[in-house]
């Protein structure tokens, strides 16, 4: 059972910050792609290994605040710096596999790694020049690939167990109609006029149905235009986003607005400021550990906060 107040919440601040003030053992299923290394606008760190320290710190408070036995999918790829001039080399740094040991060492275990692949004309062409010198040492191939790494918070029970936690309706309206049979999944990247990376909604579908159950908490700790919120929304889960950026933060209400409209009775998304967050935080520190989880689908009572200073919306 995940604290109402986190659910299809949106936390508009720092992604450090907030973890620290959610609950542990609060969230079923983490799918994110953390930001690129000074690669967008967005993100900017004075070292390669600053930004992985920022990654250390992030997910081990995402092991922290995850339920014993369930997922981790973290959506990486190496990238590129270009070249200062034409004097100097370019440079790539390999992200997936900096990150993995990092995850590992704290305690997530590895389960499956998936190859999200892409059109060879939806990406930058890299081997333009090789083709007309065909010059040997100088190849470099058309990056169309991008790692999908899961892993799962380590736990002495089987999934097994995991499974028997919920009743057999739900799991039965939770089984996975389609699926892909092997680990290279062929998906054609998004386009949003607002973020410049979004995840696919297609390949969000997949994750979410393939690794979580109805009714399920769904976590994104760099959440950008809210794809998993919109995820969730279609496939009965609730969401929990955290996103310090005001434009991406404003977009994603505008999709969640669009998603519902393909729905029924969905718990309607709120936004939560760093303080009203911890304010929920410090109220379920001394709520009684009783009750019983509510249904996904629920009567439309809620309200959104529409700015920083707004009330705090009611949990239920």
């Amino acid at each position: 059972m995940s604290p109402d107040f986190l659910k299809n919440a949106v936390v508009k601040a720092d992604v450090v910050e907030a973890l620290s003030l959610i609950p542990t053992e609060s969230v079923h299923l983490t799918f994110t792609s953390p930001p690129y290394f000074n690669a967008r606008d967005y993100a900017h760190f004075p070292t390669y290994q600053d930004y992985l320290l920022f990654l250390r710190r992030t997910f081990s408070e995402v092991y922290r605040v995850t339920k014993p036995g369930r997922f981790c999918i973290v959506n990486t790829s190496p990238i590129i710096i270009p070249r200062p001039s034409r004097c100097l080399s370019s440079k790539r740094f390999p992200i997936p596999y900096d990150l993995h040991p990092i995850l590992t060492k704290m305690g997530w275990e590895f389960v499956d790694d998936i190859v999200w692949e892409k059109p060879e004309a939806c990406v930058k062409n890299r081997c333009g020049s090789f083709y007309y010198h065909r010059n040997p040492l100088a190849y470099k191939p058309n990056p169309v690939t991008e790692m999908i790494m899961v892993y799962r918070r380590s736990d002495n029970r089987l999934i097994d167990w995991n499974i028997r936690q919920y009743d057999k309706e739900t799991i039965q309206r939770s089984k996975v109609k389609t699926f892909e049979r092997t680990n290279v999944w062929k998906i054609a990247p998004a386009k949003d006029r607002v973020h410049s990376a979004v995840f696919p909604v297609d390949l969000a579908n997949k994750i979410v149905r393939c690794y979580s159950v109805e009714g399920d908490l769904l976590f994104d700790p760099f959440a950008g235009s809210g794809t998993i919120g919109v995820a969730a929304i279609m496939a009965q889960r609730y969401f929990l986003l955290i996103e310090r950026n005001d434009k991406y933060v404003e977009r994603a209400f505008e999709r969640f607005e669009e998603s519902r409209d393909l729905t029924s009775d969905v718990l309607s998304p709120r936004l939560l400021t760093l303080e009203s967050l911890k304010e929920w935080s410090e109220r379920e520190k001394t709520k009684p550990k009783t009750g019983s989880p509510g249904p996904v689908h629920q009567k439309n009572t809620h309200t959104r906060c529409g700015n920083e200073e707004a009330r705090l919306c009611p949990a239920t």
